[in-house]
């Protein structure tokens, strides 16, 4: 018996030939395009500033010490108020100093009738030395107990004055005017001249001063540009901006070797005594103005290992490009950009980590500030 061959339907094998060879003629399919948001570098009259941490200090400090000794009679302040220059504050027991004054002054009346009486006799013994009618020595004695009587005189008038200092140093003025704090005694409590803690301590604030610290290089460069003298903002803890701007008086001296900081001075008018000494504040020091500047969002500044700013840039055709610049300031979310960028160029803000180099990317506006 003779076997029949296989016969196998040749249209399907057709059909999935035919199939298959448009399979591989068929281009591959163009990947989506990354979207990134974008803004445009762009050029601003900058005013850039340094925030300096300080301290506030009263413009004036006086501390009340007392110049005599005694018993303190009565406070005559109240405490935490305004004094002025002059205004009494405490009273320390008058009588033992009274008293040395009145003996002094008792002392000074003796010696001005000695005196009186040294001088008559003088004048009495002149004209008889001339005539020959006494010693020569008689009239010399006269004379010299004449000028000692008038020595005494003035020594007692002196201790007169002396005198008349201590009953006024009984009652302790303040030196200047200014804001008084608590009294570290009380009437009744007994003090000395030689006493280490003051009574009390009076502090001028209706203007301060702010102490803080900034690099020396920036404060060079800041005197080096002439505006040492430019307003002074001041913001307090809580973030509110002193209704005054100060000015910069100094920098210390001597440069921290620690730190490298120097002491920066600001003088600031204190209406209102909103400031307290001992308070922190911030100083925000002017930096020279840079017109013309570019900027671009912060977000939009990456760096590299070493630290290095970079930029991911898009040429006409969309293209991505990492280029290296240099990173300035921080101004109101923006970071200025001396060199590395020209006016107009496309800076991606957003999505610079979904992007490849040299492929072309889907911008759309960053709408941030």
């Amino acid at each position: 018996m003779i076997a029949t061959p296989l016969r196998l339907p040749i249209a399907p094998l057709l059909l999935a030939s035919l199939l298959a060879a448009c399979n591989a003629e068929a281009p591959a399919a163009k990947p989506a395009e990354v979207e990134v948001l974008t803004a445009p570098a762009i050029a601003a009259f900058a005013t850039v500033s340094d925030e300096l941490p300080g301290r506030v200090v009263a413009w004036r400090i006086a501390e009340i010490r007392p110049q005599v000794g005694g018993i303190v009679q009565r406070r005559l302040f109240e405490q935490g108020a305004l004094v002025h220059a002059g205004q009494p504050l405490f009273q320390i027991s008058p009588a033992p100093y009274r008293a040395d004054a009145d003996t002094a002054r008792a002392t000074l009346q003796k010696a001005t009738a000695a005196l009186a009486r040294a001088r008559v006799q003088a004048d009495r013994l002149k004209p008889l030395v001339v005539a020959d009618a006494i010693s020569r020595q008689s009239y010399d004695d006269a004379v010299a107990a004449r000028d000692q009587a008038a020595a005494e005189a003035a020594e007692a008038r002196a201790t007169l004055r002396r005198r008349n200092l201590d009953v006024g140093f009984s009652r302790i003025t303040a030196p200047i005017t200014g804001r008084i704090g608590a009294a570290t005694v009380t009437e009744g409590a007994l003090v000395t001249a030689g006493d280490t803690n003051p009574l009390a301590t009076v502090q001028q604030i209706d203007r301060v001063y702010i102490d803080g610290r900034q690099p020396a290089e920036q404060f060079a460069a800041l005197r080096a540009s002439g505006r040492t003298d430019a307003a002074v903002e001041i913001v307090t803890a809580g973030g509110q901006v002193h209704p005054v701007k100060g000015r910069v008086l100094f920098s210390g001296i001597a440069v921290d070797p620690g730190t490298g900081d120097v002491l920066v001075r600001v003088a600031v008018d204190n209406p209102g005594e909103r400031l307290l000494p001992g308070m922190f504040v911030r100083a925000r020091l002017p930096h020279p103005t840079t017109p013309g500047v570019l900027s671009v969002p912060q977000q939009a500044v990456t760096r590299d290992a070493n630290g290095v700013a970079r930029l991911s840039v898009l040429d006409p055709q969309d293209r991505v490009h990492i280029r290296k610049v240099t990173a300035g300031d921080v101004v109101n979310g923006r970071i200025l950009i001396p060199s590395g960028l020209r006016p107009g160029e496309r800076v991606i803000v957003e999505g610079q980590d979904r992007a490849q180099v040299g492929t072309p990317v889907k911008p759309l506006p960053w709408r941030g500030r």
